[in-house]
């Protein structure tokens, strides 16, 4: 088919040879991009007291505090249905339900709640905020100066977090279908056999990790009224038997706590702290997700949050002190005040949005572990893996690793346990060494940037001790399923450790050689005709942030490893920044026009997408007539562009068996690139799945062991 002569061809867009990816939602205007010729200076950081718009300014209003409700408290909004139930079995059911262990039990959760979620995360952890961005990634990125072993309670901290988080999917979804059994015609259908419960959970948990390949903006819209419901639902549920029973409201006086910590009734001792510590779990989320709401608004939605919350569980409470000794509640199996309390009408409501909470609690963990482990990647703290970012929600992460990941081991957690009993045994164990973590950083916050005296002091022993208390008691949890979630944080904190490790390996062996004596040998390659023109713009991704040095591997590669000739070289590296939101730019030319150094710097949460930035860049520097046209005497389009064809090289370091390490470096080395091999391309990593690249192998330059020298001898004689 012709194209009549009056009808051109729309002009060129695409940069790049085979590229066809669009910028992504996230990418900003070339516009906003800072560029400044010289020697890279780093992006001026914006005061403490700056904070990104999208971020910390988030307004407070009706529908930001409804997306709060359902994206933060989906967690910590449906302990009330497993912590009354863990308690009671730890004291031996209903039969021993006196009014010491109610008012006992419900102080200790109380006090508990206030403060570990109201003081150390509401109060004072939503001050710490990197330009609005929450969490122990972000608090690490703040106080890091201050310490290189600051690393080691991070890694611990964020290894222990999403080890611990497979399993809220697990026990908040089996705790809601269990509530099915509490149904008389259900439980006619289910009988007391767990396998159908576990079929159940088993086949929401995987059409909820199904789904997160697609996006989840339109369920996300329904997130915050459902959850609004639920809370009122617990409230009033709640308000109901206290009133009928007020003598609960003794247990605000934390004096009942600790007496009954302490007393002879109370059957599981101290170890009693770790059932109370479950009402606390989702406290982290509070802190985590502050960049996706705004800290006013979780101001503003707490309060609300907490009544409802201790309306229920002293709802629970005063059903308890009025149904102990009940015959046949005591012939009930793991029985689960939660539901019980609800008349036989309202059970069905209370199970189906029991469910719709414990799925919002799911879709919040698991959002919450794809933001986390990309902070680690962009910290170099994780390998990088393929990220996408669904256009449906700004700022939604999805990816596919951690998806199947988290997947396999939420099935493994319902299959190995069972029941939400079993669940409960393993679940906070872990999460207490996240919050000591926590508290050990947010110590160097309090004292280093806001240089306060002695409020650092009594903060560290106050919650370090207090903490270290619920570790203690929720050790009891190890050998009752606490092992498993252990386990996993080993090994995340594993993959962490062995790839920094092995990155300080790397960096130790680079050797860096300055560029400029390098320019005359580039420049009579890219005109010398002997050899094949690999592409116009060959462009390098490089490690190393200085301008004027390059890494001897990338020179290696283009001088000795057949000379790769091209029109212009490109050595590109990105910079991860710690203000969560930047995008900046700088080039160094070193006085040609085929040659440039391109540093990209881009906040830790900013897509890494290379090619539409450097797109950007590319773009500025043809107008400005910084690189010269690149034309073609072929092309589809009537004028062909200005810019010329585009290849990307990957460099892939090797390490050769002769090479002279110790066994330590070596072993560094072998476990970072098993677990690069594990997490992909780096084509995935900055998408460049759409343009030419191809891998290149060199060796990791270090000195070799000194071998014994071979002698010659004639071609017919035999040693």
């Amino acid at each position: 088919m012709s194209i009549p002569p009056e009808i051109e061809p729309p002009e060129p867009m695409d940069l790049f040879e085979s590229d066809k990816t669009a910028v992504p939602p996230d990418a900003v205007p070339a516009a906003v991009l800072d560029r400044s010729k010289g020697s890279a200076p780093r992006p001026k950081r914006a005061p403490r007291t700056t904070a990104h718009p999208s971020a910390s300014r988030i307004p407070i209003g009706i529908s930001a505090m409804l997306v709060t409700l359902g994206v933060v408290y989906g967690d910590i909004g449906t302990s009330p249905m497993y912590v009354t139930k863990a308690l009671l079995a730890g004291n031996g059911g209903i039969n021993s339900v006196t009014q010491e262990f109610i008012l006992g039990a419900l102080s200790l959760v109380i006090w508990t709640l206030t403060l570990l979620t109201t003081v150390k995360y509401v109060l004072i952890s939503l001050r710490a905020d990197n330009h609005g961005e929450g969490g122990i990634f972000a608090l690490y990125s703040i106080v890091r100066r201050y310490g290189k072993w600051l690393i080691i309670p991070a890694m611990l901290g964020g290894s222990a977090l999403l080890a611990d988080g497979v399993l809220t999917p697990a026990v908040t979804i089996t705790t809601a279908i269990e509530g099915l059994r509490t149904i008389p015609d259900m439980h006619a259908i289910m009988g007391d056999s767990q396998t159908n419960v576990v079929i159940i959970t088993l086949v929401i948990v995987s059409v909820l990790f199904i789904v997160q390949r697609a996006g989840t903006s339109r369920i996300g819209r329904t997130f915050g009224p459902v959850m609004t419901l639920w809370f009122l639902f617990l409230g009033a549920s709640g308000l109901i038997y206290v009133a009928g029973n007020p003598v609960v409201l003794l247990a605000f006086n934390p004096a009942y706590g600790l007496s009954f910590l302490f007393s002879a009734n109370n059957h599981a001792g101290v170890m009693i702290m770790g059932s109370c510590f479950l009402a606390t779990t989702g406290a982290e989320a509070l802190y985590s997700d502050m960049g996706h709401v705004g800290r006013g608004n979780i101001y503003a939605t707490w309060p609300f949050v907490k009544i409802c919350l201790l309306l229920s569980y002293l709802g629970q409470g005063a059903w308890l002190l009025a149904n102990r000794g009940e015959t046949p509640l005591a012939r009930i199996a793991d029985l689960n005040p939660f539901f019980e309390m609800l008349g036989s009408g309202l059970r069905p409501f209370a199970v189906v949005l029991s469910t719709m909470a414990a799925i919002i609690a799911s879709q919040a963990l698991i959002t919450g572990a794809f933001s986390l482990v990309s902070e680690a990647s962009r910290l170099d703290l994780m390998p990088h893996m393929q990220i996408f970012y669904p256009a449906e929600t700004k700022g939604q992460l999805y990816i596919p690793m951690v998806n199947h990941v988290l997947w396999i081991g939420c099935a493994i957690v319902v299959v190995l346990f069972q029941s939400s009993a079993h669940m409960e045994a393993a679940y906070g164990l872990a999460i207490t060494i996240t919050m000591i973590s926590t508290s050990l950083l947010l110590f160097f916050f309090l004292h280093n940037v806001l240089k306060l005296r002695l409020l650092p002091w009594l903060f560290v022993v106050f919650f370090v001790a207090l903490e270290g208390f619920f570790f203690v008691a929720s050790l009891t949890k190890f050998f009752h399923g606490g092992y498993f979630t252990i386990l996993m944080a080993a090994l995340i904190m594993g993959v962490m450790v062995s790839w920094l490790a092995g990155t300080s390996v790397e960096r130790r062996q680079a050797t860096l050689l300055p560029l400029r004596n390098y320019l005359n040998q580039l420049d009579r390659l890219r005109t010398d005709t002997t050899y094949e023109l690999i592409s116009d713009n060959l462009v390098y991704l490089t490690n190393d942030t200085n301008t004027d040095f390059l890494d001897r591997d990338v020179l290696y590669s283009i001088l000795d490893k057949h000379p790769k000739r091209a029109r212009a070289w490109w050595f590109l590296n990105i910079e991860v920044m710690e203000d969560p939101f930047t995008f900046a730019y700088s080039v160094e030319d070193f006085g040609t026009d085929y040659v440039f150094r391109v540093h990209l710097f881009l906040g830790y949460k900013v897509n890494q997408r290379v090619n539409a930035y450097l797109r950007q860049v590319v773009s500025d520097l043809s107008a400005s007539g910084e690189l010269p046209p690149q034309t073609h005497d072929y092309s589809v389009y009537k004028k062909p562009g200005r810019i010329g064809s585009f290849m990307f090289c990957v460099l892939r370091k090797t390490l050769a068996p002769e090479s002279d390490v110790n066994s330590h470096e070596r072993a560094a080395i072998s476990l970072k690139y098993a677990i690069r091999r594990f997490a992909g391309s780096p084509v995935r990593w900055y998408g460049l799945e759409n343009s030419a690249v191809f891998n290149e192998y060199v060796p990791m330059f270090t000195k070799f062991k000194a071998v014994d020298k071979l002698h010659r001898i004639a071609p017919n004689e035999r040693p």
